[in-house]
């Protein structure tokens, strides 16, 4: 009997403590999980254990969204913040709230996210003369002016800037945590300084797999005026106008167009300012080294206009060499510059006169085709009764001789 007596009071002891204990827990500014009991319009009760329920305002389901209201059924399990208990005669009475608690979550999360130096993202709900309001959950941060990149702080019309931001997400980075106060301060500027440390650290690791003389495929990804962006792996490379073509190039669009996919050489890597230097002339024959293979002095060819200078006009062969038709080679006529006669993208026959593997320099001449064709047409056109007899005129010369010595003799 003394046993079963001594198991029925360690059973009871038991119990008082973990009651003592769940009493323990449930104090105000605690958060705790429940089951959901009953809900009907306006109220939510929730078991928190020990035979205890508490009541989740209607107030405090305002701070919901009526999804966010609708999704929670009976039978659920989920977190409560002990907003206050009290006790009268007959019960304990305990106020819940469910915004809070999802509040505490959130605010733990920031101040894990501060410590860790995090980046995320959030959504711009609204702004002040401050700067933009953000949501974090159910807690509301704020971005200073100072501290974002997609408007400038000092700029006229800031303020109508900062509405047009209102619904789009930005990537930011936690500054300041003060629980609190309700402070949570973030900056875009920051974040955007990390995401470039990182990406530069991701760059540098596809930099040490790249190797000068190497040949890879990439796609290109935007042109300027001085060259073309392509991206190999991950990494923009540039190829400068110059390594575009052996010939010239006045701009990028003449060879490539954005999206296309391109084999290209490497014959510059900057590790330190994290520059690759990408050509695709250098993937075909150097055409100087083959000139005599294809062109040889006095051969008339068809030539592009490409470039006019003061001095004269550059043309480009068989998209391969470009050479120059010196002004005083343009025509007979005495012209002050070569738009006079030429004009860029025309397409001419032209004679070569020079060619200087060496300098890579090949002299051209416009006029000496012309001269040519002009006497060709001339000699098309003109009748054989009316050409030149050598006879007559031999006969003519002895007869003005004959009468010369003549007159001599008279």
């Amino acid at each position: 009997m003394a046993s079963v007596e001594d198991d029925q009071l360690m059973s009871m002891a038991e119990l008082l403590a973990q009651q003592e204990d769940t009493l323990d827990k449930i104090k105000p500014g605690r958060i705790v999980k429940g089951v959901v009991a009953s809900k009907r319009p306006g109220e939510i009760f929730v078991d928190i254990g020990a035979k205890y329920e508490g009541l989740v305002e209607p107030r405090d389901l305002d701070n919901l969204t009526p999804e966010e209201v609708a999704a929670i059924k009976v039978g659920d399990t989920i977190p409560v913040y002990i907003l206050k208990t009290q006790s009268d005669e007959d019960e304990q009475q305990i106020l819940l709230s469910l915004s809070q608690a999802r509040a505490e979550k959130d605010w733990d999360e920031a101040e894990r996210l501060f410590k860790a130096e995090e980046i995320l993202e959030s959504t711009v709900i609204g702004n002040n003369k401050g700067g933009l309001i953000v949501s974090f959950g159910h807690v509301r941060g704020f971005v200073p002016g100072s501290q974002l990149i997609s408007v400038q702080y000092g700029s006229a019309n800031k303020a109508d800037r900062w509405d047009q931001l209102t619904g789009d997400t930005l990537k930011l980075k936690i500054i300041e945590v003060d629980r609190e106060r309700n402070r949570l301060i973030l900056s875009e500027r920051a974040a955007a300084e990390e995401l470039r440390k990182e990406q530069a650290k991701e760059k540098a690791k596809l930099l040490e797999k790249l190797s000068e003389g190497d040949v890879c495929q990439g796609r290109v990804t935007s042109l300027a005026d001085f060259g073309a962006f392509v991206d190999i792996g991950g990494i923009d490379g540039l190829i400068h106008l110059s390594e575009l073509a052996w010939t010239h190039v006045s701009h990028p669009n003449e060879v490539l167009k954005v999206g296309d996919a391109v084999d290209v050489y490497i014959f510059n890597i900057e590790h330190k300012q994290q520059r690759v230097a990408l050509s695709l002339k250098r993937l075909q024959p150097e055409p100087w080294s083959q000139v005599f293979d294809y062109y040889q002095i006095n051969q008339i060819v068809d030539a592009v206009i490409t470039k006019l200078t003061n001095f004269g006009a550059f043309a480009r062969i068989d998209n391969r060499i470009e050479g120059l038709i010196h002004i005083s080679e343009i025509s007979d006529k005495n012209i002050t510059h070569p738009r006079e006669i030429l004009s860029e993208d025309q397409e001419v026959k032209v004679r070569i006169i020079h060619i200087d593997p060496e300098r890579r320099r090949m002299g051209l001449s416009l006029k000496q085709v012309e001269d040519q064709e002009n006497w060709e047409d001339y000699q098309t056109d003109t009748p054989e009764d009316d050409a030149p007899d050598a006879d007559a005129d031999a006969d003519t010369d002895t007869d003005t001789d004959t009468e010369s010595d003549e007159s001599a003799e008279e």
